[in-house]
């Protein structure tokens, strides 16, 4: 391997690094929970404003 394939190889393991991170970055976290996605709540009934659960 010349120096020159080196310096190309050097250049585009940088490039590639540099789409990781800027990927990276546009990444949003998400709520767990947010809006009512992981719990629901009872609206009408004697357990009015109660988490509702699947056990019976």
């Amino acid at each position: 391997m010349n120096i020159f394939e080196f310096r190309n190889l050097l250049k585009s393991e940088d490039k590639k690094e540099k789409r990781k991170s800027f990927l990276r970055s546009l990444i949003k976290s998400v709520d767990t929970g947010a809006n009512g996605t992981q719990d629901y709540i009872v609206k009408k009934g004697s357990g009015k404003n109660k988490i509702a659960t699947t056990r019976q």
